[in-house]
């Protein structure tokens, strides 16, 4: 087993909790992010229903209020199923029930409350077994191969490690090859001088995902650079931070739940044209991502911009392209996934999480109002993209755009 030290980010540490039993617009208020991007009317064409995401992470309890019913403990090969509902630390449970949640109990909503998961545990810190459950527990590698021969659609991988690891960079091209959407988080080292984006996320053929906040900024923590693809909610809503699942805990920030909330973009998406291949639902975000600069020219902290899958589902004459075209095979360094693409998808790391109460950083957008029907600010965050990323340094704003990812 593998020396699981570094860390991209470390996992929240709550000092606000409240009840999950509480009125569900206690906790569903705090996801900020429900109204700007109108999940109420995406719902009424998507919920995601029929699409699988697999979920590599800490493990799923599954018997949360809010994902009793969502999680497919059954589908998880026994190769890689040790464990894989307990959750010592909260975060995989966080992650599910942001993608799937249906809200019960006064719990988390899912963005996409019709899909399922299919949990995987891996070790992500908060093992109580010793030697024994390290050794038992599935290594990442081993949990995207399994992910990849399974009729799971999306792998959402919300953890990186600092060095690129071949078996699982073999394990990510083997998913890819099967034609799944893989998913992860580009890390928090925004604040730390080395700001360094982890693996998987800067390995070829995954989507990176970097976080932002409420008022259209990308976050401090968050780390950019040329393997961001795209921008996500990730800072100031709920989410577990410990084995007791007695209370959630306040501003559980990281680009593990953009990434959550990308996939389950994806899924929204995908359950609506269950026909289109990995290559046209890639296509499809990156078409409507908010941007006000050129497709070609992505950028270093929001990639393609923010994610928007409302557009999408609202645009019945949208061409999401050909099925056996990787969009992204230019910076992927090949289209490998156009081997695959003309059949549907079928068949020591840490959790992306740095401390709570974390700044919002200095990139931002202004805010558009071209995504709220409502008004009242509802367009704030999906502004995310209304203007060409800069960072301001000593007042002066320079623009920045991202290297490729071809080697």
């Amino acid at each position: 087993m593998r020396t699981l030290g570094a860390a991209v980010g470390a996992l929240a540490v709550a000092s606000v909790g409240f009840a999950p039993s509480a009125a569900a617009d206690d906790v569903q208020s705090k996801q900020w992010y429900l109204g700007p991007m109108q999940a109420e009317q995406m719902w009424k064409v998507s919920t995601g229903e029929g699409v699988k995401v697999a979920v590599i992470d800490s493990g799923v309890k599954a018997d949360t209020p809010s994902l009793k019913g969502q999680v497919l403990t059954d589908e998880v090969p026994r190769a890689v199923a040790y464990r894989a509902t307990d959750d010592f630390i909260g975060h995989g449970t966080t992650m599910a029930e942001l993608i799937v949640g249906t809200g019960a109990g006064g719990g988390l909503k899912g963005l996409a409350p019709g899909a399922k998961v299919v949990p995987y545990r891996v070790e992500l810190g908060g093992l109580k077994g010793g030697a024994e459950e390290r050794k038992r527990t599935p290594e990442p590698e081993e949990a995207i191969r399994a992910a990849a021969d399974s009729d799971a659609k999306i792998i959402n991988m919300s953890f990186g490690g600092m060095a690129p690891l071949p078996k699982e960079e073999e394990a990510i091209k083997y998913a890819a090859s099967k034609g799944k959407l893989l998913i992860a988080a580009v890390g928090n080292d925004g604040k730390k001088s080395t700001n360094s984006i982890g693996y998987p996320a800067s390995f070829s053929y995954v989507v990176g995902v970097s976080a932002a906040d409420e008022q259209g900024t990308v976050s401090k923590f968050s780390s950019v650079g040329g393997y961001v693809d795209f921008a996500a909610p990730g800072q100031d809503f709920p989410g577990w931070c410990d084995a007791s699942f007695k209370a959630y805990c306040d501003d559980m920030n990281g680009t593990s739940s953009a990434t959550a909330i990308t996939s389950a973009s994806a899924a929204l998406i995908w359950s609506a044209h269950p026909d289109w291949t990995v290559n046209q639902v890639t296509r499809a975000l990156i078409d409507t991502a908010g941007r006000s600069w050129p497709k070609k020219d992505p950028s270093t902290y929001l990639g393609y911009g923010a994610v928007r899958p409302r557009l999408v589902l609202a645009d019945r004459n949208y061409d999401p392209g050909p099925a056996d075209v990787d969009p992204l095979a230019k910076e992927n360094g090949g289209d490998l996934l156009a081997k695959s693409a003309s059949t549907p998808a079928s068949s020591t790391p840490s959790p992306s999480q740095p401390p709570k109460n974390t700044s919002s950083g200095a990139t931002s957008a202004a805010a558009s109002g071209v995504e709220s029907s409502s008004g009242s600010g509802n367009a704030l965050w999906i502004a995310l993209g209304a203007v060409a990323a800069v960072l301001v340094i000593g007042g002066a704003a320079v623009a920045f755009t991202r290297a490729r990812r071809a080697r």
